[in-house]
């Protein structure tokens, strides 16, 4: 019997790559999502089988909502990969709050409500990982995506007690780190174009993600991530 991976937050750029690639591993999917009619089009493109997929409707700021789904889906899983994203500038984070309050929601604790009810099932004992996917700019704090950024790095750290928490029952918990991704998120932005990073790369390193806790893709930001890190505050200060 295949193993099953839960995807939330399923229509985002990379998630749809992984998803693909969870596909080609044999595995089935659920792709969850607000947007399932895009997901569902985009499938249709790519001439997926219907009986390896399964697209359920999920909405991570709907929090009365994910008990009655999880109990809803087709299949218990055994890998879950938390995708779902949201982003306004910074400049319109600090004038509009429900922007701010959304990215918190999408980011935190839309996240927290679902994974919570996920690893309370103590009758899917074969869960074996969680992944999420959050970014650089939660390393550290900068005067240009501050907001953004905490959201981010609540994400990271929550995922890094978590994956504490479960190590007792062998569930392996990974963050994704990623710095700047061609993705309908930061299409219009001013990103320079040698550290983009295409979907489909970041969904391999999602999908091949091993015992390590935290994985920065690319050669580049792993860098960049040690110099974001270590980097003293008075030179930090002047980061855009």
């Amino acid at each position: 019997m295949s193993k099953t991976v839960l995807v939330l937050g399923a229509n985002s750029d990379v998630a749809k790559e992984a998803i693909l690639l969870y596909l080609k591993k044999g595995y089935q999917v659920i792709a969850a999502s607000r947007s399932t009619a895009e997901i569902a089009t985009f499938m249709e493109t790519r001439n997926v089988s219907i009986q390896q997929l399964t697209i359920s409707y999920f909405d991570a700021t709907a929090f009365e909502t994910h008990e009655q789904f999880y109990a809803s889906l087709p299949a218990k899983p055994h890998i879950v990969l938390y995708a779902a994203g949201f982003q306004v500038t910074n400049e319109q984070a600090l004038v509009d709050w429900q922007g701010s309050f959304r990215m918190m929601q999408v980011h935190y604790a839309g996240a927290v409500s679902i994974l919570h009810i996920i690893i309370n099932d103590r009758e899917n004992d074969h869960l074996e990982r969680i992944i999420g996917l959050s970014s650089l700019s939660g390393v550290r704090g900068r005067k240009s995506n501050f907001v953004y950024g905490s959201t981010k790095a609540a994400f990271t750290q929550y995922l890094a007690g978590l994956r504490q928490y479960l190590f007792a029952r062998k569930v392996t918990v990974n963050v994704i780190v990623a710095g700047y991704i061609r993705s309908k998120m930061t299409a219009g932005l001013d990103l320079p174009a040698s550290l983009l990073m295409e979907p489909s790369f970041i969904a391999r390193e999602i999908v091949q993600a091993g015992s390590r806790f935290t994985i920065v893709p690319g050669i580049k930001w792993k860098f960049i991530h040690q110099v974001l890190k270590y980097m003293p505050e008075r030179l930090a200060a002047r980061l855009p």
